[in-house]
C-alpha cells in the first residue's frame, strides 16, 4: 500500500524530517520559505496532508480553492489563529496542533523578557558593547526588582501555568484572569479574577498568555494600559495581536508603563520600526518555542497526530 503523501512546509528538525522520510512519502521545503496561497492550493491536488507553521494561512479563500485530495492539516504549532477552522471543517480536512510541548520553552522565554525589561537589559547591552561604560553611582541603571512583586497573568493555560511555576522562583505574589477559575491544586496559589479590570489593577508584571481571537486583538489598549500601576511592566510572549502597539507606546511615553518585553508583535516578521527607539522595549523575534528539544518534540507530536489519522483513529490534538 502506498505512503501518503506530506508536505512539510518550512525546513523543519532534522530528527522531524528523517523521521517523516522514514513513514511518509515526504517532500520539505528546503529553501524554508513561508508557503504562498498558491503554494497551498496546488499542494492540496498534490498531497494528502501537510504539516505547516504559523507562517502558512490557511483563510476561507484559499481553502475553499482547494481540490479534495487533502485530507489533514497537522500544525507545527499550538495557536491556529493562521488557519479558518470552519472552512477547513466544512472542507472535510482535519485540524491538528501541538499543544503541551512547548510550554516550558515559551514560558521560560517569558521570564527573560520579564527580566531583561524590568533591568534596563538593552540599554545596559548597549553601554558594554560600545564602550560607553565609563561612570557609577548608586543611581545607575536602576530598575524594577522582580522579586516580591505583584504578576498578573492573563490566560493560566499550559504557558500560562508553566510561567506561574517559574515565578514562584522568584517568591511573586500571582494574580490571573482567566475564562473559569483554576481548581487549587493548578493555581499555584494565585489569586483569580473574574475580569481583566481587576487583574490589571494589581499588576506590577503583567504577562500575556492568551490565544488571539476576534474577542483579544486590542486586548491591551489606552484604556487597559492606564488600569495598571503607575511604572508596570508588560509581557507578551504570546501573539502580537494582542497589543495596541500605539497604546503601548503611548503608555510608555507617559510613564504608564516603564518597560515591556516583547516576543511578538502585529507585523512579522519585522515587527515595529517605532519601538528601535526605546531602550525600555526589551525584544526577541518570536523564538519563544525556538530550543532543540521543543523544536524536536512540536515534529514529532504533528507526526504523532498524522500516525493516529492515517491508522484511521482520532488524533490526540485534533480541534
Amino acid at each position: 500500500m502506498p505512503k501518503p503523501r506530506l508536505w512539510i512546509t518550512r525546513r523543519l528538525s532534522d530528527a522531524t524530517i528523517e523521521r517523516a522520510m522514514r513513514d511518509y512519502d515526504t517532500d520539505v521545503n528546503y529553501e524554508d520559505t513561508p508557503g504562498t496561497a498558491e503554494d497551498l492550493i496546488a499542494a492540496s491536488a498534490e498531497y494528502d496532508a501537510i504539516i505547516p507553521c504559523h507562517s502558512e494561512h490557511f483563510s476561507a479563500d484559499v481553502v475553499r480553492r482547494f481540490a479534495p485530495r487533502l485530507k489533514i492539516v497537522a500544525n507545527h504549532s499550538v495557536g491556529v489563529d493562521h488557519c479558518d477552522l470552519p472552512a477547513l471543517a466544512a472542507r472535510g480536512i482535519a485540524v491538528t496542533n501541538t499543544p503541551d510541548v512547548l510550554s516550558d520553552a515559551t514560558a521560560e522565554l517569558a521570564m527573560l523578557l520579564m527580566l531583561g525589561a524590568a533591568r534596563h537589559a538593552v540599554a545596559g547591552d548597549r553601554i558594554v558593547r560600545t564602550g560607553a561604560w565609563d561612570f557609577w553611582s548608586p543611581s545607575f541603571m536602576v530598575g524594577k526588582q522582580v522579586t516580591g512583586s505583584r504578576l498578573g497573568i492573563v490566560g493560566m493555560g499550559r504557558v500560562g501555568r508553566a510561567f506561574a511555576a517559574k515565578a514562584k522562583g522568584f517568591d511573586m505574589e500571582i494574580h490571573y484572569f482567566n475564562r473559569s477559575e483554576l481548581p487549587p491544586d493548578q493555581a499555584f496559589g494565585a489569586t483569580y479574577h473574574d475580569s481583566i479590570e481587576s487583574l490589571l489593577k494589581v499588576a506590577d508584571f503583567l504577562s500575556l498568555h492568551c490565544p488571539a481571537t476576534p474577542q483579544t486583538t486590542n486586548l491591551m489598549n489606552r484604556e487597559r494600559f492606564d488600569l495598571l500601576p503607575k511604572g508596570a511592566v508588560l509581557v507578551n510572549a504570546a501573539r502580537g495581536a494582542l497589543v495596541d502597539e500605539t497604546a503601548l507606546l503611548d503608555a510608555l511615553a507617559k510613564g504608564q508603563i516603564s518597560a515591556a518585553g516583547l516576543d511578538c508583535f502585529q507585523v512579522e516578521p519585522g515587527g515595529n520600526p517605532a519601538f528601535a527607539d526605546h531602550e525600555n522595549i526589551f525584544m526577541l523575534p518570536h523564538i519563544g518555542s525556538a530550543t532543540t528539544r521543543t523544536r524536536d518534540a512540536m515534529g514529532f507530536r504533528a507526526l504523532d497526530n498524522l500516525d493516529a489519522f492515517f491508522a484511521g483513529q482520532t488524533p490526540r490534538d485534533l480541534l
